[in-house]
């Protein structure tokens, strides 16, 4: 059984640029301040550069609404930029052909993606005919090392603001539990309402969830729980995910959903009322299998819950960081802040 490889290690900050006139000059201007923060190359960066510029081109021409989302993000001990480029149409009929460099297939959002994959260290995109587009790209500081385990699991997340606000009270963390052990543990949280005051308890919850020392969903929680006082409070959950047992056991307080996912089925797992650092009475623990090919999801209210396998066909064959933008992007709403962290155990 390989070591847990789960990249980011929790949610960090996410700058969103929405389509309009200015979006490939001001993806290349964000692009730049993170290529010099995590110490890219002049060559990767003008890379990175390239790759914002062929996707926001592409966001502009031909999609009915849309997004960049650029990161900074730690990948097997190396940091790294990370662009998202999402959208609400038309998909793309005819993947292979988009992926041809220097092709475009008319009327898709076909342009320069071969070149995007060319230029990144990783890439991965998922389409829905008629309903959008994710894509996503990772540019390495370092080069990449030699080829090492086989990761026991792969995580990714992702979080948005609320319309009209800069800081997000929604967000998430992983962490092995006992360290170097294929055993994992997953929170995700959302701050009550939203604005600082709501991303002051998500900072407060995530802190407490790295300080923690406890293995049990239960027990994790409830060292969150005090950790809350004095705060908004939150919704909250916590996963333990089993590696050699394809098991998760998880305690959730409030409005969190939670799901084991597979490419036709959806199986709930169930939170308790209540407010972490507030009103927390009796927690239960439930339990579920993780069958090869599926996933676990855990997201915020920020995100419509009544999304269903059948909308996103292929998507769980699909790396957890494109399976969490996907998802955000397709079921979340502006009016809330939107959180969401995805746990995959390779088959």
């Amino acid at each position: 059984m390989g070591t847990v490889n789960a990249p980011p290690a929790e949610a960090g900050e996410v700058m969103w640029l929405r389509t309009g006139e200015g979006l490939p000059a001001a993806g290349r201007r964000e692009a730049a301040i993170l290529a010099r923060r995590v110490g890219l190359s002049d060559k990767r960066a003008a890379d990175l550069a390239l790759a914002v510029t062929e996707a926001a081109t592409n966001l502009q021409r031909h999609a009915v609404d849309g997004a960049l989302a650029l990161r900074v993000t730690a990948f097997d001990a190396r940091s790294a930029v990370e662009l998202l480029a999402l959208d609400s149409g038309p998909g793309i009929t005819d993947l292979g052909a988009a992926l041809r460099d220097g092709s475009s297939t008319a009327g898709t959002l076909g342009v320069g993606l071969g070149a995007i994959r060319r230029l990144a260290d990783r890439f991965a995109i998922h389409t829905l005919p008629g309903r959008g587009t994710a894509l996503y790209a990772g540019f390495d500081a370092d080069p990449a090392p030699g080829p090492g385990p086989d990761p026991a699991a792969e995580v990714g997340g992702l979080t948005r603001p609320i319309s009209g606000e800069t800081q997000c009270g929604d967000t998430w963390a992983v962490r092995e539990e006992p360290l170097g052990s294929p055993h994992l543990l997953a929170m995700m949280c959302d701050g009550l309402g939203h604005g600082p005051l709501a991303a002051r308890a998500a900072d407060a919850a995530r802190l407490a969830f790295r300080n923690s020392r406890a293995t049990d969903p239960a027990l994790v929680l409830a060292d969150i729980h005090r950790g809350l006082k004095g705060t908004r409070g939150a919704a909250l959950a916590v996963a333990r995910i089993d590696v050699p047992t394809r098991r998760v056991s998880l305690c959730g307080v409030g409005n969190i959903a939670t799901f084991v996912l597979g490419a036709e089925s959806r199986q709930t797992l169930m939170s308790t009322p209540g407010i972490v650092g507030h009103n927390v009475s009796r927690t239960q623990t439930f339990t579920a299998d993780l069958p090869p090919g599926s996933v676990l999801v855990m997201h915020s209210d920020g995100l419509n819950s009544r999304w269903q396998p059948d909308q996103f066909r292929g998507l769980t064959a699909q790396i957890p960081a494109l399976i969490a933008a996907q998802l955000l992007w397709q079921a979340g709403t502006r009016r809330d802040d939107a959180g969401i962290v995805v746990v995959k155990v390779p088959s």
